[in-house]
């Protein structure tokens, strides 16, 4: 299972610096570059919302789910 985090995408969108990002978000730029290399093992709901706020959007906007390749987590439970 692997979690995507797209901030790059909608940064671009919204013209934002990373910089200009964290400051409005209230973490570190450091911090950012965690995020937005999935190297984070967890986001704070705090953190989340702020993010959410920031970019006027929904969690799954910035966050989404890619199944493992080779394994049967992307199918319903109905098609196994």
């Amino acid at each position: 299972m692997a979690i995507v985090v797209e901030l790059d995408l909608q940064l671009a969108r919204r013209g934002l610096s990373v910089g200009e990002f964290a400051e409005a978000v209230g973490i570190t730029p450091a911090n950012i570059a965690v995020l937005k290399n999935g190297r984070a093992k967890a986001v704070r709901f705090t953190t989340l919302d702020a993010i959410c706020r920031t970019l006027g959007c929904q969690p799954g906007d910035v966050l989404r789910w890619v199944p493992d390749e080779g394994t049967d987590e992307g199918r319903s439970p109905d098609s196994r």
